[in-house]
């Protein structure tokens, strides 16, 4: 079931580009694709909770403690609910004195009501900042599928809405905003109220479970998360950032057009893994490490499957993309084959992390984060002057080569019982 749901939500997220590019225009589309990619970044200020929560939660129920899950839940929540108000509350501060125009690299009357459109993003961000938990909790609890069909059904509604845009209301990229952020906030709330009435009702959150004992055991490796969310996130966000800053918007779009496309790939091993986390937490605890290796075994001959359907797609891109965009957007082939390798690194390196994320074994993994965080953006640099869109892409690219390399001995010992030091921290 999540395999399908899951595939219908990146086919309606394929049919969207055409669809918001066209409402719009590449410039505006890329500046709407900045700005989500700058409040993204927002999401890093959960301090690691929501993974730290995962761990906690798959343990506590593994371990049959409820009540400690519900605890824990409810901490999570609160916790939450304060660091967002925090940030919508500094953002409205500190909004005033921004340039935006500037910040993207764009005319001044090339977007109107451009810092009403960042707030509208920022206050929806902070909304969904509290309510993605649900996500989380329903992850841990070995029901990703469910977690699929929110994410579709938001899809699918902001589908429909831009339909009734198009034909009812001339191009207006704040409307475009709006429906983009507030439809699954409408969506994810509605499934809160129903899960926790229904399949979580055991799990509910209350006020009286709210115990700040829970905190300092969230944090421990939340902490440590969060650290390498950060990480994460210049890895993964900062692209954009610098191609607008280096290449202007259009150059955004471009960019992520041939990203949409070889995160197809990405997203089918992001489906089949994600169940994977809890249930390495669950086998570590029981110390089940023959299950966790043959586990490891057939989640390698799914990378080296998809990468060969990156290659496959890399192959008939121009005829997709001919499909897909007709004479909108060209996509340099150059630049194509940079994302192949791009998606083939990501699933290599991603399908060790979620081992080592979900036994919380983080050190080695928080090093080299650290440190590729801070090779990245200088080597984005460097190579977007020489190269253009093609070596911002390989910057990332490189880094992701070498963590897999690392991450992929680090759970070889793991599973073969013979990790020592910081192979085991």
């Amino acid at each position: 079931m999540s395999f399908g749901v899951k595939a219908a939500s990146i086919l309606v997220g394929i049919i969207l580009v055409p669809m918001t590019i066209n409402y719009v225009n590449p410039i505006q589309y890329g500046v709407w694709l900045t700005i989500s990619s700058i409040v993204a970044w927002m999401n890093f200020f959960d301090i690691g909770l929501g993974n730290g929560l995962k761990n906690k939660l798959a343990h506590s129920i593994a371990v049959d403690q409820h009540a400690e899950a519900r605890n824990y839940i409810s901490t999570t929540y609160a916790l939450l609910f304060i660091i967002s108000s925090i940030i919508f509350l500094c953002f409205l501060f500190i909004n005033v004195f921004l340039d935006w125009h500037s910040i993207l690299n764009i005319p001044a009357n090339s977007v109107e009501d451009l810092e009403a459109i960042v707030l509208i993003v920022v206050g929806s961000f902070c909304v969904q900042f509290v309510l993605q938990t649900l996500n989380t909790i329903l992850i841990a609890t070995h029901q990703p599928a469910k977690t699929a069909v929110i994410s579709f059904l938001g899809q699918v509604f902001v589908f429909a809405c831009i339909i009734i845009l198009r034909k009812w209301m001339p191009s207006n990229l704040k409307a475009l905003v709006i429906v983009a952020t507030g439809i699954p906030i409408i969506v994810t709330l509605i499934a809160t109220v129903y899960f926790f009435r229904n399949s979580l009702k055991a799990f509910t959150p209350s006020f009286y479970s709210i115990h700040l004992k829970y905190i300092r055991p969230l944090l421990n490796l939340g902490i440590m998360f969060f650290v390498i969310q950060m990480g994460a996130l210049i890895l993964f966000q900062t692209d954009n950032i610098v191609i607008t800053r280096i290449l202007g918007p259009e150059a955004v779009t471009i960019f992520n057009v041939s990203y949409k496309l070889f995160s197809v790939v990405t997203m089918i091993f992001v489906i089949i893994i994600t169940p994977y986390w809890s249930a390495f937490t669950d086998a570590y605890a029981s110390q089940d490490f023959q299950w966790m290796k043959n586990s490891m075994d057939l989640i390698r001959k799914v990378c080296i499957f998809l990468s060969l359907a990156a290659f496959l797609v890399y192959l008939l891109s121009p005829w997709i993309f001919n499909l897909w965009l007709g004479d909108t957007i060209r996509i340099d082939r150059t630049l194509t084959f940079a994302m192949m390798i791009y998606a083939i690194a990501y699933i290599w390196q991603t399908a060790h992390v979620f081992l080592l994320n979900g036994v919380g074994k983080i050190r080695l993994q928080l090093i080299l984060v650290i440190l590729s965080a801070i090779i990245n953006i200088p080597l984005a640099v460097i190579l977007g002057h020489r190269w253009g869109l093609p070596g911002i892409i390989s910057a990332s690219s490189i880094l992701f080569i070498v963590m897999g390399s690392v991450f992929y001995l680090q759970t070889e010992k793991i599973v073969n019982q013979n990790a020592k030091g910081i192979w085991d921290k």
